[in-house]
């Protein structure tokens, strides 16, 4: 079975204290993960080395970064590089959020290269596509994706592809009073996956976790997490709130 992930993304949020706080309840909270269960939290920069050092003896929890430079290194002052992240002992990354797509200009070919980059330091990357609400209404949101996964995926091999984690964020639902339904999340998700097997194969494909990122809650995480072609969510809000973050993590199917 693919593995099936609770991401929490803390985005710009909590002080460093608040942030210890957080991850130490998480750490001390009654859950019991499966295999294939992996929690993972992307946390600020500079709470890194905090957030590692607290979830060291947990084996199913994992570190991830916001973001990192599409450069190997050099005179780049405020980027963070793969490189640097590695050394810290960094396993995830999350590549082309919308918000670092909307905010920052970050294009599908900068993104490839912040793949490779990660790769290449044997760092995870959460890969995150997805459409605004003005594709959605034009109904070109299948074909708005399949771009962002050819431009930003398609130059990887089938043993590197395998390495990657799609995070697909219905931009449209989003902080715009419109909801993404349950069916509307499996749609897309399988439309993911197609893409996928066409390119590298079915028995590929079948290996790659998709997570969802569209306002998932403690209410609604079982649900959305039952879908045949969901495995799990990158989640903002709820993931600042121990009680509710628990519950999300217990719903991976």
């Amino acid at each position: 079975m693919r593995n099936q992930i609770a991401a929490a993304n803390w985005k710009m949020n909590l002080t460093y204290q608040q942030g210890m706080s957080l991850l130490q309840t998480l750490v001390s909270a009654d859950i019991s993960l499966k295999k294939n269960h992996k929690a993972v939290f992307s946390v600020p920069f500079p709470y890194l080395e905090m957030a590692i050092a607290t979830t060291r003896n947990k084996e199913d929890y994992f570190i991830a970064a916001q973001n990192c430079s599409d450069k190997k290194s050099g005179a780049y002052t405020g980027e963070v590089s793969a490189e640097m992240l590695k050394s810290l002992g960094v396993q995830y990354c999350l590549v082309g959020h919308s918000e670092r797509r909307e905010y920052f200009g970050e294009s599908n070919l900068m993104l490839a290269d912040k793949l490779n980059f990660c790769l290449s330091f044997d760092i995870t990357p959460i890969f995150c596509c997805g459409e605004a609400l003005v594709t959605r209404e034009a109904n070109k949101q299948n074909g708005y994706v399949e771009q962002q996964l050819r431009e930003s995926l398609f130059h990887l091999s089938k043993d590197e592809i395998i390495k990657i984690v799609i995070a697909y964020e219905p931009i449209w639902a989003i902080g715009t009073g419109k909801t993404a339904s349950t069916e509307q999340a499996q749609e897309m998700h399988a439309h993911i996956r197609s893409v996928l097997k066409k390119q590298y194969g079915e028995p590929i494909a079948e290996q790659i976790s998709i997570l969802y990122g569209g306002s998932v809650k403690a209410s609604n995480a079982k649900e959305i997490f039952g879908s045949k072609d969901v495995d799990g969510g990158l989640v903002g809000g709820a993931s600042l709130i121990a009680t509710e973050f628990v519950e999300i993590i217990k719903a991976l199917k």
